[in-house]
């Protein structure tokens, strides 16, 4: 779902499967879609949602990667 979803202008989709790629996900890329796998276990859930909500973009150093995927958008 996430590569389908980041062929969409204007989105980053990150596929999360913990706390921690949840956080880096809206931390280091802006990520603005959480996608979490049909497999993942039902009592990890919350908290991978919990990380992401509650993460915000960090910029400096990783806002030049952000600019080029604006980039490469058109």
């Amino acid at each position: 779902m996430s590569i389908a979803a980041n062929k969409v202008k204007g989105i980053r989709a990150a596929l999360c499967h913990d706390a921690f790629s949840a956080r880096r996900a809206r931390q280091h890329n802006d990520a603005n879609i959480l996608c979490l796998g049909v497999e993942q276990g039902q009592d990890i859930i919350p908290e991978v949602v919990k990380a992401y909500l509650t993460s915000e973009f960090e910029g400096g150093r990783h806002l030049r990667r952000l600019n080029k995927l604006k980039a490469m958008e058109g």
